[in-house]
């Protein structure tokens, strides 16, 4: 029994360890209550984002009775949810993406270099721990942290790079960036 312990926390420990490059950023800190006989019972609701600033990032929620333990419940919650994102020179999106959850819209813009992050609140944490420099974000219908985070999510999941459209198509790569690039004969149209 107690050898088994400890194998577990070693474990838990070199899982620890390989999670150690991944940044987390607390996002909103809520105070909630609940109402029982003798009056109120007081906790906090914590949501965080995690990324390794190499285009995988998470999102995690986690209430208790204190802030410390729903910090670490949320960053746990966000290292089980990673998801990898393309993105284009390493620093930005290939292309315009909407996302969206309840009353929450997301509109994603690559942006030239230089630009930086152009986001904000709950937004800059997102795209902050995925590791773009470059993008313009603009939210749009709410201000719920959650719903806006949420959002920010679907618009990546639905992000493609040039290789995973020409895998779709059956076609080469460069023939997929030379449209992009207006040249090739294929015909390139601007989204709006």
């Amino acid at each position: 029994m107690a050898r088994e312990n400890r194998d577990r926390d070693r474990d838990r420990g070199d899982r620890d360890e390989r999670g150690s490059e991944l940044v987390d950023r607390l996002v909103a800190i809520n105070r909630v209550a609940k109402v029982v006989k003798g009056g109120k019972r007081f906790g906090f609701a914590a949501l965080v984002v995690v990324g390794d600033q190499k285009g995988r990032v998470g999102f995690g929620h986690g209430k208790a009775r204190e802030v410390p333990e729903a910090v670490r419940k949320a960053t746990d919650e966000a290292k089980k949810s990673l998801v990898k994102v393309p993105l284009r020179e390493g620093r930005t999106l290939h292309h315009d993406v909407t996302g969206h959850h309840g009353a929450g819209w997301v509109i994603c813009r690559p942006a030239p270099v230089g630009t930086g992050v152009i986001a904000g609140g709950p937004l800059r944490a997102v795209f902050e721990a995925l590791g773009v420099a470059d993008i313009v974000v603009k939210s749009v219908g709410t201000s719920n942290p959650y719903n806006i985070v949420r959002a920010a999510f679907d618009a990546l999941q639905q992000q493609n790079s040039p290789k995973m459209i020409a895998n779709k198509r059956g076609k080469s790569y460069q023939d997929i960036v030379a449209a992009r690039r207006g040249a090739g004969g294929a015909e390139y149209v601007q989204p709006e």
